[in-house]
């Protein structure tokens, strides 16, 4: 004969077995794998919103540089990580694009201003496609505008018959001159700058392959202008000095 316990622990099994059979989980059944699955779709969704954020930062707002070479110096160091505005110049809407497997997914090799804030000046440091090599991206500085008449007598650059004053932002390491007739870098033009076009010259006057040797940069190839130092890295002597701590922040002139 049944005890009162034993009744209330067969209608407790029952109630466990409807609620089963109802699809029903009970409070202490585990949920682990229903809660992972949320937890790695939660992950996957904001992986996927940062890099479309980041691609489109990347391509409309500001992109970040690294300096390989010295054509810049002393503006600009080797091992200096820069900051370009892509808004500058104004909004800037990629064409000739290619698809390859790289982040970002889509490289573009010029790009149509929709909404113009402006031109390049004279003495901006700018970002743009070698005109070259388009895989590859240059930096130099601005010396000529459309319509400037632009020339070179013994290293002295001329902008529209008058010399340019450049001594603050620019060296030159080599006291010799060379014969324009043999090489453009020291006497060069005078040329004059075509419309949507400009005369770029590297401010390491003697070390800096630029306009001087392969001509304009067309508008359209224009990428931003750089602005800032955000990090500098040397690596060089002492491992205290790798770090150039006094030019993270430095703006760009």
């Amino acid at each position: 004969m049944g005890t009162p316990e034993s009744s209330k622990d067969s209608e407790l099994t029952k109630e466990a077995e409807h609620s089963l059979e109802a699809g029903n989980v009970p409070e202490d059944q585990p949920t682990t794998t229903r809660g992972q699955k949320s937890v790695i779709r939660e992950y996957a969704e904001a992986i996927i919103i940062a890099l479309l954020l980041a691609f489109f930062i990347r391509a409309f707002v500001v992109q970040a540089f690294k300096i390989p070479s010295g054509s810049m110096i002393p503006s600009l160091l080797i091992g200096d990580h820069i900051l370009v505005s892509k808004l500058a110049y104004g909004l800037q809407w990629p064409q000739d694009c290619q698809f390859e497997i790289a982040f970002p997914p889509v490289n573009c090799y010029s790009s149509k201003i929709l909404m113009d804030f402006g031109s390049p000046e004279r003495g901006d440091v700018i970002v743009f496609r070698y005109p070259e090599d388009e895989e590859k991206d240059f930096i130099k500085r601005v010396v000529g505008i459309p319509g400037d008449e632009v020339a070179i007598r013994n290293k002295v650059v001329y902008v529209n018959g008058k010399p340019l004053d450049d001594k603050a932002f620019t060296q030159r390491i080599d006291s010799g001159v060379i014969d324009g007739r043999i090489n453009p870098r020291d006497n060069f033009g005078p040329v004059t700058v075509p419309k949507d076009s400009y005369f770029m010259m590297g401010d390491n006057r003697d070390q800096s392959l630029d306009s001087r040797f392969w001509g304009f940069v067309k508008s359209h190839k224009i990428k931003g202008r750089a602005f800032l130092v955000y990090w500098s890295w040397s690596g060089m002597g002492h491992w205290s000095d790798w770090v150039r701590w006094g030019r993270i922040g430095q703006s760009i002139r």
